[in-house]
C-alpha cells in the first residue's frame, strides 16, 4: 500500500470541500461566541475526510490482494464517529443548572459527517448537509430567539 489510488487532484478536492465547508459551519459558532467554532469545525471535517480516504485506500488495496490490509475499512468511519461524540460531548457544559453547547456539539458532529461524505467522494450529499445544518442553525437560531424567546414574556 503505497501509491495512492485517488489521483492527487480528487484528494485536493475532497480535503478542500470539507475544510471549505467546516469552516462555513465553524463561523456560525464563531461570530456566536461558542466554545468551538471555525477551527475545530475545519480540522473535524478535514480529519474525518482523511481517515475516510484512508479506509478507502485499505479497501483498494484489499481488493488488490495486499496481504497488509485484513482490517474493514468501514470500522475507520465507526471511529471517527466516535471520536466526533467525544469532542461534540466536551462542548457540552451544565452551568447554574442550564446546559449550553448542545447546538456546538451537534454541529461538530455535523461537520464530522460533511467530512465523511466528502472523503468518499459524496460531495453533494456533504454540500448539501452542511446547507441543511447552516439553515437549520441560523434560520431557527433566529427563530428560537426572537419569535419563541418573545411568547414567553
Amino acid at each position: 500500500m503505497g501509491q495512492s489510488e485517488l489521483p492527487l487532484i480528487d484528494l485536493f478536492i475532497r480535503l478542500s470541500i470539507a475544510t471549505g465547508l467546516g469552516f462555513l459551519l465553524g463561523i456560525e459558532r464563531e461570530l456566536r461566541g461558542k466554545p468551538a467554532g471555525l477551527r475545530s469545525h475545519m480540522l473535524v471535517a478535514m480529519g474525518s475526510a482523511a481517515f475516510v480516504m484512508v479506509g478507502m485506500e485499505i479497501l483498494y488495496a484489499t481488493a488488490t490482494g495486499d496481504p497488509s490490509a485484513r482490517i474493514d475499512p468501514t470500522r475507520i468511519v465507526e471511529g471517527v464517529v466516535g471520536g466526533i461524540g467525544f469532542l461534540g460531548a466536551g462542548s457540552i457544559i451544565q452551568a447554574r443548572g442550564h446546559i449550553q453547547g448542545i447546538t456546538t456539539g451537534a454541529s461538530i458532529w455535523i461537520a464530522g459527517a460533511v467530512g465523511v461524505a466528502s472523503g468518499v467522494g459524496n460531495l453533494p450529499l456533504a454540500g448539501l448537509t452542511a446547507a441543511f445544518a447552516l439553515v437549520t442553525i441560523t434560520v431557527l437560531g433566529f427563530f428560537e430567539k426572537e419569535v419563541l424567546s418573545d411568547r414567553d414574556q
